[in-house]
């Protein structure tokens, strides 16, 4: 259910600016996103989780501001993250 080390590193490397980057908006999108990826998987064999299902809420709602925040500051960057992750924007 949660993310584990190796694909953690593996996705900050994949989206960092710069070396040892993890505080990035990039970063933390695509670290969000690939725990709601791992959340919606666990709640296709448990329908009834409403306890991760409220965490998976308080992600979506993370990640919405981390893209509005990076879409106000920087739309190219956005732009880029959106495409990368594949996200309906």
């Amino acid at each position: 259910m949660s993310i584990t080390a190796e694909r953690k590193t593996s996705v900050i490397k994949n989206f960092a600016r710069k070396k040892d980057d993890t505080g990035s908006p990039e970063v933390q999108i695509a670290v969000i996103s690939e725990r709601i990826n791992n959340l919606t998987e666990h709640f296709k064999n448990h329908v009834k989780d409403n306890h991760s299902r409220r965490g998976l809420i308080k992600l979506v709602s993370h990640r919405r501001q981390l893209l509005d925040y990076l879409k106000k500051t920087d739309k190219a960057r956005y732009e880029a993250v959106v495409a990368k992750l594949n996200l309906r924007r």
